[in-house]
């Protein structure tokens, strides 16, 4: 039996209620059978990256971000826009998985985007592209989607209860799982 395609879900928000993370949860929730979709919950664990503190011994929490990205076969991002760029955590986040060198980082991996805001956050799904083509990741535009969401969509269990939308993002993890 062959082992599910494993997509790793990473939100650029640090916000409780984000609707960044809202889409990255209702994914792992309507993954397609075949599709483990796993979502990365520890943004703020994060050291501030500094190019000295990239070797080892490396802080805990990067090890642990760098595993998981090795240990999934794409990776799928949801992210706000502040002050007209990436969030600065979210950068953080991406600076670390640039210095992995190791087999299985996010070079050459297949990677997506949903971007959720209802005011379009053209400039950071562009800075998110740039940093992703600096990386040689993958970009699968066929996956990278936006789809304006707003709050009153997310259930109090924070979950996107609509059916187009929720079809939708499923349908962002099989093209992303197939088009790898």
């Amino acid at each position: 039996m062959a082992r599910p395609y494993r997509i790793l879900l990473v939100s650029g928000s640090l916000r409780a209620n984000s609707i960044n993370t809202a889409v990255l949860r209702t994914a792992r929730a309507v993954a397609p059978h075949g599709i483990d979709a796993v979502l990365y919950e520890r943004l703020a664990d994060l050291p501030h990256f500094n190019p000295d503190d990239d070797a080892e011994p490396l802080h805990p929490a990067v090890v642990e971000l760098c595993a998981a990205v090795r240990e999934t076969d794409a990776v799928l991002f949801s992210t706000p826009e502040y002050a007209g760029a990436l969030p600065g955590s979210f950068k953080n986040l991406l600076d670390w998985m640039i210095g992995d060198d190791k087999a299985g980082s996010i070079y050459e991996k297949p990677v997506a985007w949903i971007n959720p805001s209802a005011h379009g956050a053209v400039n950071a799904v562009g800075s998110l592209r740039t940093v992703l083509g600096y990386a040689h990741a993958s970009t699968i535009d066929a996956a990278c989607v936006d789809i304006p969401i707003t709050q009153a969509a997310i259930g109090d269990d924070g979950l996107i209860a609509d059916a187009s939308i929720r079809a939708t993002i499923s349908g962002v993890l099989t093209t992303l799982a197939v088009r790898r």
